[in-house]
């Protein structure tokens, strides 16, 4: 059975000002990982199937390969980060964390439907972000839908 974390009655939910600065930074780590995958992928299209420079990128195969493997890196970032401490790097300066409704570290699955509502979340205009102001235990949609709270740590 996985740990509670701690200080579970000195946390409280995290607002909407917190959570965008978590993604603005977590945004920058998600690029750079994303630009060391893109590059990976290019050297391995380029020089290890022997294409011409003019033709890679150019194939479906290509861009859809590349196009996972971009989903599937940003998965195992925030996977990885918040099954690990519940937390990004981001989330770690703005004192944020992501737990099971009882305190305990999120699953695999619960970090998989997170990450797709958080991309539907965005798609819909970040109408699934300002949830947060409108429901009354501060919830977004990546929230209620994992069954996971986002909480604000003390200092």
């Amino acid at each position: 059975m996985p740990r509670r974390f701690d200080h579970l009655d000195d946390v409280w939910p995290a607002g909407l000002g917190r959570r965008l600065g978590a993604m603005l930074y977590d945004a920058f780590l998600v690029a750079a990982i994303w630009l060391l995958v893109t590059v990976a992928h290019v050297m391995v299209v380029r020089f290890g199937f022997g294409l011409q420079a003019e033709a890679v990128g150019t194939g479906w195969l290509q861009r859809g390969t590349l196009q996972l493997l971009l989903l599937a890196s940003g998965f195992g970032f925030f996977a990885f980060c918040w099954r690990r401490g519940g937390m990004t790097l981001g989330m770690q300066a703005w004192r944020l964390r992501v737990q099971t409704e009882d305190g305990r570290p999120i699953s695999l699955g619960q970090s998989l439907v997170r990450y797709v509502v958080a991309w539907l979340s965005c798609a819909a205009f970040g109408l699934g972000y300002l949830w947060v102001l409108f429901d009354a235990e501060r919830r977004s949609w990546p929230d209620i839908v994992s069954g996971t709270r986002t909480v604000v740590l003390p200092k």
